[in-house]
């Protein structure tokens, strides 16, 4: 696929602003803040106290990224865009006598992805994730998940550095966000709610582990006691999977079985490719076994990605 971008619509941008910006979400989120800067973007969720998964989003810091804004440092998220007056409500809970403030900047910026052969490239970006650096107005990022997926960027909604012109003139061309979401399931990489449920998935059983979602020698934050207990006792019994579809695409929740047996459920699927979260010792007697998964009246072929370096299984 050649270089091309999309318009995230359904991502947009939040700001955390002021001197404690970075030790009020340290105790927070589940990764690193301290090594968030203009140069290096991370990935990070929210999580209950309980380590289940709340909200996801990338994390960079700029100083003036939308045009009209003063030079005071922020770090800017992009939560899911019907749920990010749920993550503001939640963070403003916790911010008592710290010194930020949390601004819901949507108006200002949008979320852009550049995917495909060369995008980064055409960004300046190398493939390492989480590289950052300015561009159109805003900010560039190669995804601090997995550089396959491309690029991220904040970009200014209005101005005279409007963003999309500067990705069309470094030679990006519009495509729709399915085309994203594509490469995104092939790769067998969730993306919020479209695959993980508030207040019940675990983040190693979603990968998150392996998408550098997680930092295990940053101390504590909100679920660090339970997450770290899941991975050090080796508590995980189910995982999520690509999958290829041979048949009719099933929808969300719809179970999977193995040879008429509970194996697990669809978390979503599109144009022959799926993620579902499927029990570790059914993938292995799949394997052993020559036996083929079912969901529906489709047949599942999963596959372990090769990005995944943690044990399996």
């Amino acid at each position: 696929m050649s270089a091309g971008y999309a318009v995230l619509d359904r991502r947009s941008v939040v700001a955390v602003t002021g001197e404690d910006r970075k030790a009020f979400l340290q105790g927070l989120v589940s990764n690193d803040m301290l090594r968030v800067t203009p140069d290096h973007a991370a990935y990070a969720m929210f999580l209950t106290p309980q380590g289940k998964f709340l909200h996801d989003f990338t994390v960079v810091e700029s100083a003036a990224v939308e045009s009209g804004s003063d030079a005071a440092a922020a770090l800017l998220l992009d939560p899911e865009t019907d749920r990010r007056a749920d993550l503001l409500r939640r963070l403003k809970m916790y911010k008592l006598r710290s010194k930020i403030a949390l601004e819901d900047r949507a108006e200002a910026l949008r979320v852009v992805v550049a995917f495909g052969e060369g995008a980064l490239a055409a960004l300046g970006l190398p493939a390492e994730p989480g590289a950052a650096r300015p561009f159109g107005g805003g900010i560039a990022f190669t995804d601090p998940r997995l550089p396959a997926l491309g690029a991220r960027l904040f970009l200014p909604v209005e101005g005279p550095a409007e963003g999309i012109a500067a990705l069309e003139e470094a030679g990006l061309v519009r495509r729709d966000a399915a085309e994203y979401d594509r490469l995104r399931l092939s790769l067998g990489v969730p993306d919020g709610t479209g695959e993980l449920i508030p207040e019940k998935s675990i983040p190693l059983e979603n990968r998150m582990d392996a998408l550098n979602a997680i930092s295990w020698d940053k101390g504590c934050y909100m679920g660090q006691e339970l997450t770290a207990r899941t991975k050090y006792r080796a508590l995980i019994k189910k995982k999520l999977f690509p999958a290829a579809i041979d048949g009719p695409t099933p929808e969300p929740g719809t179970p999977v079985t193995l040879d008429g047996k509970d194996a697990g459920e669809i978390r979503s699927a599109r144009d022959g490719a799926a993620l579902a979260l499927l029990r570790l010792e059914e993938v292995q007697r799949a394997a052993e076994n020559g036996l083929s998964f079912q969901a529906g009246a489709a047949t599942l072929t999963p596959q372990e990605p090769d990005w995944d370096s943690t044990t399996k299984g």
